[in-house]
Formats: structure tokens, C-alpha cells, sequence
């Protein structure tokens, strides 16, 4: 497996990471948290999160990609792990990519999906209930390891720089 493939899966295991990390501790009700009529809920994010994904997994498999709906939150968490998972195996095969460049894949799926795990941390502020900061450079981010089952930090910060 070339370097850009490696990289792009540790990119993978750190949405995994952070999105478990937005996710932890949350509250059973968060899942639907509504702050505007049309902003989505955490439930929707993650969905939304899965869809990319897929798309992204379609141009190595060359099939279109559905989301399925859960009602359970859980199981749609559980559903976006699977094909963040997917996706990975693919890179680490080496499946071929068709139509795009890694390079595409990287700026677009993956990192709009980072950029809803964000949303689901704001969300969780938002909400009233704050996901506690970290420093990320040291997480345990590992490529082996892109289910839901994430360690806690290795480097919580203790004082929120931000906190007024």
C-alpha cells in the first residue's frame, strides 16, 4: 500500500476517533437535538456522514450507494463505522479508484464528514452539554482501529482556554 493510501486511512481512523469522541457521554435525547428547523440533528448528521462515505466507497466499487435509515441512532452510528471501515478496506486492497483521484476523495467526502463531526461537537455545546477538549495531537488514533469503540484521550486538557 503506497504512502498516500496509508494517510488517507489514518484520516479515516481520526473522523472515526473524533466522531466517537462528539459522540460519548451525550445524552439519550441529543440524538435528536433540533437547534433551527433546518439544521439537521445529530441523527441526520451521522446519516449524512454515512452518505458521503458511501459515495466515496462507489468510485473504487463502481456501484451507487444507498443509506439505509435507522431509527435507532445507535444502529446508524454503528451503520457509518461499518462503511468508514469499508471505504478503508478498499484503500488497503488497493482497489482501483475510478473517475476521481485519491487527492478528490480526500478534499471532498472525507473531509465534509470531518467537518460534521465538528458540527456534532458544536451541537453537543450547543445542547448543554460540551464535549470536554483534548489535545489531539496526542489521541490514539489508530488505523486498526475505525469502529465505535474509541479509547478515551491520552491528553485531556484540564482547563478550557476558552471558556470565558
Amino acid at each position: 500500500m503506497d504512502e498516500q493510501r496509508k494517510m488517507v486511512i489514518h484520516f479515516l481512523a481520526a473522523l472515526a476517533y473524533r466522531t466517537q469522541k462528539a459522540l460519548r457521554d451525550a445524552p439519550p435525547e441529543f440524538a435528536e437535538f433540533r437547534i433551527a428547523p433546518l439544521v439537521r440533528t445529530p441523527h441526520e448528521l451521522i446519516r449524512h456522514m454515512d452518505g458521503v462515505l458511501g459515495s466515496a466507497r462507489s468510485y473504487f466499487t463502481g456501484e451507487p450507494y444507498s443509506v439505509p435509515y435507522f431509527t435507532e441512532f445507535a444502529d446508524a452510528v454503528a451503520h457509518f463505522h461499518e462503511t468508514l471501515a469499508d471505504l478503508a478496506r478498499h484503500l488497503e486492497i488497493g482497489t482501483e479508484l475510478r473517475e476521481i483521484t485519491l487527492e478528490r476523495v480526500l478534499q471532498g467526502p472525507c473531509c465534509d464528514a470531518l467537518s460534521h463531526a465538528g458540527q456534532i461537537a458544536m451541537l453537543r455545546r450547543l445542547a448543554g452539554s460540551p464535549v470536554p477538549p483534548e489535545n489531539f495531537i496526542f489521541a490514539a488514533v489508530s488505523s486498526d482501529n475505525l469502529g465505535p469503540e474509541q479509547p478515551l484521550p491520552v491528553r485531556p486538557d484540564k482547563d478550557w482556554p476558552e471558556r470565558a
